[in-house]
């Protein structure tokens, strides 16, 4: 039985699962609907993520995780034994070795509960990693040589920035500003812009799909529908990427002064190897439009994101995993 390594990235927007020697083999929203009434679960996962904003009275779509930290314990236990089951199929007898990432700025009391509901979905052991650890392995770096390298990672919920090397953190900062901020602001400035109120849903189309941190050199246009404040009727409006950068200046300025700090508090030899390797950008919050030319520009150090930024602390969880494995044999 080969197959008993199990990485988890439990993020706040989406939970990515690892299995050793097969990669990442799920990747689906944290986002669970249930009914209130009989307190039964209806959907988890991408079935639940259609259903958010979409509901009658009785039933509710919520996220679990709320800032890469659970807010609700029974509900994050039950959505994770069924990943679990759904990644490893029904056939396994033999209880997983699970690793887990939590962002770098938990208590002990948030790593515990972590670690209870992990056990509690059916672990036999648990580990838990932090996140630019995680992000570093994941995106291809050797953290364990002698020489410093800076991860910013930007999920749903928590952005780490950290300095890594000999495979530990060296200085770290974790903000509670990421991509669900990022729609937080769209939806703030659609309704002081354009007196148009729209959904969480339809603020992650903006960003997505026009959503920029820098200048483009060419204007994206896109239609965005949602109903107006002033008459309470539906209502589109053409939004450009020009006012995006504008919704989401203060947003992109808090990460930044993030990274800023953090350099400010690195010691002076490593500060010299970030300048010279640059830093490297991870999460699914990194592939917001122009976000590394922002951060080139305001930092002056090269900025550049990582091959696959969404699946990097997945894998670097899951890698861990092998890491341990291969520790523990030496």
């Amino acid at each position: 039985m080969q197959f008993t390594d199990i990485g988890i990235d439990l993020g706040t927007a989406s939970i990515l699962v690892y299995i050793r020697g097969r990669g990442v083999v799920l990747k689906e929203p944290s986002v669970v609907a249930f009914d209130r009434d009989t307190d039964k679960i209806k959907a988890i996962g991408e079935d639940a993520r259609l259903m958010l904003g979409r509901t009658p009275g009785n039933i509710i779509a919520v996220r679990p995780l709320r800032q890469g930290v659970i807010s609700n314990y029974e509900v994050t236990e039950k959505m994770m034994k069924y990943f679990i089951q759904k990644a490893m199929g029904r056939k396994s007898f033999r209880k997983p070795r699970i690793s887990v990432c939590v962002p770098s700025g938990v208590t002990e009391v948030e790593k515990k509960a972590v670690e209870d509901a992990t056990m509690q979905a059916g672990a036999r052991e648990v580990s838990i990693i932090e996140e630019p650890i995680a992000a570093a392995i994941g995106a291809g770096i050797d953290i364990a040589k002698p020489c410093g390298n800076m991860i910013v990672d930007i999920g749903g919920g928590t952005s780490d920035v950290a300095v890594i090397s000999l495979g530990g953190t060296v200085v770290s900062a974790s903000i509670k500003i990421a991509g669900d901020d990022f729609d937080d602001a769209l939806v703030r400035y659609m309704r002081k812009k354009h007196n148009l109120l729209i959904g969480e849903r339809t603020a992650e189309d903006i960003k997505i799909r026009i959503g920029s941190a820098f200048k483009r050199t060419e204007v994206d246009y896109m239609d965005v529908r949602g109903r107006n404040l002033v008459t309470g009727l539906p209502k589109t409006v053409k939004v450009s990427s020009e006012e995006t950068e504008e919704a989401l200046k203060e947003t992109t300025a808090q990460i930044i002064e993030a990274i800023h700090s953090v350099l400010e508090k690195t010691p002076p030899e490593l500060a010299a190897d970030i300048a010279d390797r640059g830093i490297v950008l991870t999460g699914g919050g990194s592939l917001l439009n122009g976000l590394e030319e922002l951060i080139s520009e305001k930092t002056g150090i090269n900025t550049m994101t990582a091959e696959d930024p969404m699946t990097a602390v997945a894998v670097g969880t899951g890698k861990y995993v092998e890491f341990l494995a291969g520790y523990r044999e030496s």
